[in-house]
């Protein structure tokens, strides 16, 4: 008798024990299911359309609870810069980086446009640069126009990008530097047919200086771009241009020599930018070159401040 009473005994202790962790395990199932319905997004109606609604993250969040990198990125933020500055600086195939990193070569295209996207957005504007110059007690900038090659393609529309001035197919950018050859602004790119005092007068460049008074100076591709009238001081300084029937007299001839040495700072700018191999013969669509271009002016003044 006394031998049954102790098993009635162990299984009720037992039976007790299997209580409490039943218990316990029915506590944490309810405190998960809290926690899921805390985050998770909430339906709603907004407009009379169903929505979800996501809930405000906590001020402190755990950051050792985040994950590294992004569920949406293949390869981490650093991985993807590296492979877009092989793009740009070397002029890598965007095939030869895509099988090197375990991606498509899509993928890779779209992280350059995608990069190349938010740094065009950072560009200065004509007249943020312009005043900024002003305020640092600048007189004058340097002005010059420059041709990025680019692929020939079959076809009508690739005509006007062809130059008659260098023979070739590109696309002409108009650039501003300051007296050390910094640059300071790149205009929208245009077809290679374009003149450059067209490409000026797209921008109302002369408007421009005018407002904030200063003055460009410009070699002779740039001769009658401002007609603003012999009773206001000229925005665009260039030289003298010698005609058929009138060489130019000994004067003119410094004046031109002296011009030519307060402008060369600006071909300096320009090798800068067009030290990024991207540009040496572009092969994009010309439509996505201008963003090409600024976003390379971003980069070539961070490079240049180092």
């Amino acid at each position: 008798m006394g031998k049954r009473l102790g098993e009635v005994e162990a299984e009720r202790e037992e039976l007790v024990i299997a209580e409490r962790v039943l218990h316990r395990l029915a506590e944490q199932d309810r405190a998960e299911v809290e926690t899921a319905a805390a985050v998770a997004p909430v339906k709603a109606q907004v407009a009379g359309r169903a929505v979800l609604l996501i809930p405000h993250r906590g001020d402190d969040p755990d950051e050792t609870a985040l994950p590294v990198g992004s569920r949406w990125r293949a390869l981490p933020a650093g991985k993807i810069a590296g492979i877009v500055l092989a793009v740009l600086r070397c002029d890598q195939r965007p095939g030869d980086l895509a099988g090197g990193n375990g991606v498509h070569r899509t993928t890779v295209t779209r992280w350059v446009r995608e990069v190349v996207g938010l740094l065009a957005a950072r560009a200065p504007r004509l007249d943020r640069a312009l005043k900024k110059i002003t305020r640092k007690g600048g007189g004058i900038v340097l002005l010059d126009g420059s041709l990025i090659r680019t692929w020939r393609r079959a076809g009508g529309e690739n005509r006007k990008n062809y130059s008659g001035k260098h023979k070739c197919h590109g696309l002409l950018v108009i650039a501003l530097t300051d007296d050390r050859g910094r640059l300071l602004w790149v205009s929208a790119v245009r077809p290679g047919r374009t003149s450059e005092i067209t490409a000026c007068r797209y921008d109302r460049l002369t408007a421009h200086l005018h407002a904030v008074g200063l003055g460009a100076i410009a070699d002779l591709g740039f001769v009658g771009l401002d007609d603003s009238g012999p009773d206001v001081d000229p925005a665009v300084i260039t030289g003298y241009k010698a005609a058929r029937n009138r060489p130019l007299t000994r004067g003119q001839k410094l004046s031109n020599q002296a011009l030519a040495a307060v402008r060369a700072p600006v071909e300096h700018g320009f090798a800068h930018l067009k030290n990024w191999r991207v540009l040496g013969k572009v092969r994009t669509d010309p439509k996505w070159a201008t963003d090409l271009v600024r976003a390379l002016l971003v980069l070539t003044n961070r490079e240049v401040d180092r």
